[in-house]
């Protein structure tokens, strides 16, 4: 994963020192994203030369890189280009090498800078070494760049656009991403693509814009000159009213125009956050899916990669937004906390762990980083999961569709308690380990003392790069994003389907697991809709927190076969954030002790979702009910199962193996609203660090 940062294509006298700082301190501002490098191209003397500053670390070392350099800081520009970014690695260890912006050749003929990932990047860079391109980096992103110098190479005059150059090479492309490129061939010219990852222009001028939006240019469009009434599309439109006054040309609204009808001076910033550009300029512009923006001599021109689905091509336009939040805040973005941002960014993060894995019209699922180690995994004797904490949790939630899926014996083990017991492993056990950061140090010693008996060794990680990453035979990258939060909460999910994945794809050669499989692809397909609605629950659960649980001391949860795990990982975060006592109990287990604890004080959870173990859990509540509990239910939606008066808290239903990831997050909000109303600083809880790399 990479974090692409501001970058400026201005119209007004600038010195080689200011560009960089702006380039820094936007880098700078995106730093709470999680990084572990970073670096900026900028305009070298001559016309196409271009000047890299990278560093592995801190963003503060690109200062010191540019202080010690030899650059003639004083040089000063009317009109330029320059990329900054920070790396967080997805293909190849944090390294100069392998540090944005990357280049086509020696010579820098194409540069660029990219956040996310190009799932066929393997494939291309197969064939551009076929065709003689030498690679110097191990990243995805190089493969983008030699790729658009060999389309620039194969036209045979030359004469391509930069704007259809970057439409042909991204036509190619598979996975989600967002580019800025830059090339000697076309100085002062700058394009970027979007697919699946964020990207905004931010635009600063001097005088007020005489439009506030851009049309969007389609492929085969009719002449530009086409008039067009141009109304306001937003509260602080800077038009007239619809109809009155002159009818202006549709290329004026690229150009920028002040008032007076003349061109002005203008910088153009290309962030994936608005924190990185917010102190030069709050007018924004947010760019589409399939959006490709083509910025040089002060015009902004927005084309789209394909036509639209319904091939009626109707214009539509990017309107430039006005931002209210400051610095600060807009990090969060509207939340207040980064876990806070991170539970509501579910929807969006479990996608992109599936992305370019799960095909829902073939119902196939392909970890790329699997593929070659399945028959060795399909024989192995058993399955050993080794993890801490919250991934540890995850073990336990998909344990038993391991189980059922691939009818080999899983263990789940604690890391810690693994070391401890020297456990016997063999050359048949397929172990694996889980860490969110791929740093965790019982993980690690767990993995190379499988790695010293031989056994398969496969990391589940959101880390590429990482020490987990790096010792293991194989693995895969769950795609979670970075997690600020020191209480895990996205990373969860996210490693719970990753494994679920896991699951199916091991399965796949069993033809009577067919119908089982495609039941639960078809429940992953649904499932970010759901997440969804859950957190539209979000303020009941914040009445329960400011009541009834608001003066508790303690908390049990408890829950049966799926949702034991859910129980677990619901009572590690009320712990780690609000400081309460709480405990995750297996339903089973409440009359051989836990029961002793419940009278009409105790506060209790209770998840009885439908699956074939609601009757069981049925029985608990009616055990706990008639010692005067009065418990929470996590339940479905329409369950009519659940007696009146019963405070209830309702999550869509669905398979049975799925249900876990929607009832954990009305837990994870629980958990947030809970340290909220003690004043506890959420993101940071006491005593604990976000990666814990010491035994």
């Amino acid at each position: 994963m990479s974090a692409l940062s501001s970058m400026s294509a201005s119209l007004h006298r600038a010195e080689r020192k200011e560009i960089c700082e702006i380039l820094i301190t936007g880098l700078a501002r995106q730093e709470y994203r999680g990084y572990d490098s970073a670096g900026f191209g900028i305009d070298g003397d001559k016309t196409g030369d271009v000047i890299f500053y990278k560093e592995v670390g801190k963003v503060g070392g690109l200062r010191n890189r540019v202080a010690e350099s030899s650059a003639d800081l004083t040089k000063s520009f009317v009109s330029q280009v320059s990329i900054a970014h920070t790396r967080w690695a997805t293909h190849g260890p944090p390294s100069i090498v392998n540090c944005h912006p990357l280049r086509s050749d020696l010579k820098s003929d194409f540069i660029l800078v990219h956040n996310g990932i190009v799932t066929n990047a393997a494939a291309l860079r197969l064939v551009l070494q076929n065709r003689g391109y030498k690679f110097e980096s191990e990243t995805d992103t190089e493969a983008v760049a030699i790729l658009t110098k060999y389309v620039y190479d194969s036209q045979p005059d030359k004469r391509i656009t930069f704007t259809e150059l970057v439409k042909t090479v991204v036509k190619e492309l598979e996975g989600s991403f967002a580019f800025v490129f830059k090339s000697k061939h076309y100085p002062n010219e700058l394009v970027t693509a979007r697919r699946g990852s964020p990207l905004l222009i931010g635009v600063k001028t001097e005088k007020k814009l005489k439009v506030d939006f851009v049309d969007v240019e389609f492929a085969g469009q009719e002449s530009e000159k086409t008039l067009e009434n141009l109304a306001p599309t937003s509260p602080g439109g800077l038009l007239a009213p619809p109809n009155a006054g002159p009818k202006i040309l549709r290329t004026q609204s690229r150009a920028f125009m002040s008032d007076d009808g003349l061109p002005q001076p203008i910088e153009f910033f290309v962030a994936s956050d608005a924190a990185a550009i917010v102190e030069h300029t709050k007018r924004v512009l947010y760019l589409e899916d399939d959006d490709i923006a083509h910025i040089a001599d002060g015009e902004l021109h927005i084309h789209r990669l394909r036509r639209d689905k319904d091939g009626t091509n109707t214009p539509a336009i990017r309107s430039i937004e006005t931002l209210e939040i400051e610095i600060a805040e807009i990090m969060k973005g509207k939340f207040d906390h980064f876990m806070q941002k991170e539970i509501y960014e579910q929807p969006e993060s479990v996608v992109n762990t599936m992305r370019g894995r799960v095909n829902f019209d073939s119902n196939q699922i392909t970890l790329g980083g699997l593929r070659q180690y399945l028959p060795i995994m399909r024989r192995g004797r058993r399955i050993v999961f080794s993890a801490c904490g919250t991934s540890y949790h995850s073990c336990v939630a998909t344990r038993a569709i391991f189980e059922e899926l691939t009818e080999i014996p899983v263990s789940v083990e604690l890391a810690s308690d693994f070391l401890d017991r020297k456990t016997p492993i063999f050359r048949d056990d397929v172990c694996v380990f889980l860490s969110q950061s791929g740093e965790t140090a019982d993980t690690i010693l767990s993995m190379r003392y499988c790695l010293e008996r031989g056994a398969l060794c496969v990391g589940v990680v959101n880390t590429v790069g990482s020490t987990i990453s790096r010792e293991t035979h194989c693995g895969v990258h769950i795609n979670a994003g970075p997690e600020v939060g020191v209480a895990s909460t996205k990373a969860y999910t996210s490693q719970y389907i990753a494994l679920l994945m896991m699951a199916l794809q091991l399965s796949e050669d069993r033809i009577s697991f067919t119908e089982r499989r495609n039941q639960i692809i078809a429940g992953l397909h649904a499932l970010p809709g759901q997440i969804k609605t859950v957190l539209a629950a979000d303020p009941t659960l914040k009445e329960l927190a400011d009541g009834v649980l608001v003066n508790s001391r303690s908390l049990l949860l408890m829950g049966r076969g799926y949702q034991y795990a859910t129980c677990l990982e619901g009572a590690l975060k009320i712990k780690e954030i609000s400081y309460m006592h709480s405990e995750g109990i297996l339903a089973g287990e409440l009359k051989h002790g836990p029961l002793a604890l419940i009278d009409e004080n105790m506060p209790v959870i209770i998840v009885m979702t439908r699956d074939s173990l609601y009757p069981k859990v049925q029985s608990a509540f009616s055990q706990i009910t008639a010692r005067k509990a009065q418990p929470i239910v996590i339940c479905n939606e329409g369950d009519d199962g659940i007696p009146q008066g019963v405070k209830t808290i309702r999550v869509p239903q669905t398979v049975d193996c799925l249900q876990g990831l929607l009832n954990i997050i009305p837990l994870q909000l629980l958990s947030y609203h809970l340290a909220i109303n003690k004043g506890f600083d959420v993101d940071f809880p006491r005593n604990l660090a976000k990666s814990v790399t010491t035994e």
